[in-house]
């Protein structure tokens, strides 16, 4: 078995607003693993200011595991603390299983047979061009809208909320918001009660994570259910996510392969917050077509009943060309395409 990587920086097609700034691009590495003529790849992507893995750790660990691939494969709880290299190496490994095409869990989705349906995600940025975005997304057909909200005037994200309400109702559109940790602890339950008015299927994150005592009290007083996000960065073990689930009690999670363990690390997740009557769906978060591909396979196997946070892989001037496909509000995979690295 021989393994390398390669870093690629990918170049948002517009400046993407998010919460910890305005991002113009954003490194990923492939990791390519080779064994008898067949090679699988799998997408490592720590997102700089949110993923507790810095580029020097991922780099540093990726010699690592290069040098020794079978040590990493063979136990590969070594790479609990890293979340997007332990993703990259399952998915390579799967990849490499299934024939190196790209085919990390082959089903009616991979397929071609059916699609995943995801919400319309509206970018932070000026209040018009938030709108544009809504407009485009209604008119592409989404039924479900998450806007990230907390960076602008509050009064003018609820006016916003308002202006989606007065034309559609929750029966035609639903609405996730995402405050991605922005509301200070004395205002959050006063924001969660506006914001309630608008009929909100759920917001993510309402204040910073490691506010455990806090965060649980807001999610037994609050009048609209609440999606664990970044909180879940960070804890890895079985009592570790049993002890935080028990203690808050959300009402969902927001699960992300790249920070929240890889593939094993959400399944465990899904399993615990399933017995604890959880409700849970997955998220990509900025890959390239490369990682959304893996991601959107394995979510598909999951067969979630909610609208998954999938990204479109069309951010990017110099994106991987994939066969993923947007549809209506669907992801599809069109087997009649081919990837191209």
């Amino acid at each position: 078995m021989k393994a390398y990587y390669k870093k690629y920086d990918l170049l948002f097609k517009q400046p993407a607003g998010t919460s910890r700034g305005v991002l113009k691009k954003r490194p990923v590495w492939l990791l390519f693993i080779e064994k008898n003529g067949i090679t699988g790849i799998g997408e490592c992507a720590p997102l700089p200011g949110l993923s507790k893995e810095t580029p020097a750790d991922v780099e540093k660990l990726l010699v690592k595991l290069c040098s020794n691939p079978a040590t990493f494969q063979q136990n590969i709880d070594l790479l609990a603390e890293f979340p997007s290299v332990k993703l990259a190496l399952e998915t390579a490994l799967l990849d490499l299983k299934n024939g190196g095409k790209q085919l990390i869990f082959p089903s009616a989705f991979s397929a071609g047979k059916a699609g995943i349906k995801i919400n319309g995600l509206i970018w932070m940025g000026e209040i018009a061009h938030m709108q544009q975005q809504i407009h485009e997304k209604l008119q592409a057909g989404f039924s479900c809208i998450k806007l990230k909200i907390g960076a602008k005037s509050f009064k003018e994200e609820l006016s916003l909320l308002a202006a989606i309400r007065k034309q559609f109702s929750s029966d035609k559109i639903m609405l996730r918001v995402d405050a991605n940790g922005a509301f200070k602890t004395g205002e959050a339950s006063d924001k969660l009660q506006e914001l309630a008015e608008f009929d909100i299927h759920s917001i993510e994150q309402p204040i910073a994570a490691e506010q455990w005592k806090e965060m649980a009290r807001l999610c037994q007083t609050t009048p609209l259910p609440i999606a664990l996000d970044e909180e879940l960065i960070g804890i890895n073990t079985p009592d570790d996510k049993k002890r935080l689930l028990d203690t808050i009690q959300p009402q969902f999670l927001v699960l992300k392969p790249s920070l929240h363990g890889g593939i094993s690390g959400c399944n465990e997740w899904i399993e615990l917050a399933n017995e604890r009557a959880i409700g849970w769906w997955i998220t990509s978060y900025l890959e390239s077509n490369i990682g959304l591909n893996a991601i959107a396979q394995w979510a598909f196997t999951k067969q979630s009943a909610l609208h998954q946070g999938l990204g479109t892989g069309q951010l990017f001037t110099n994106n991987f060309a994939s066969p993923l496909e947007i549809r209506g509000e669907k992801l599809w995979y069109n087997p009649s395409k081919y990837f191209e690295i």
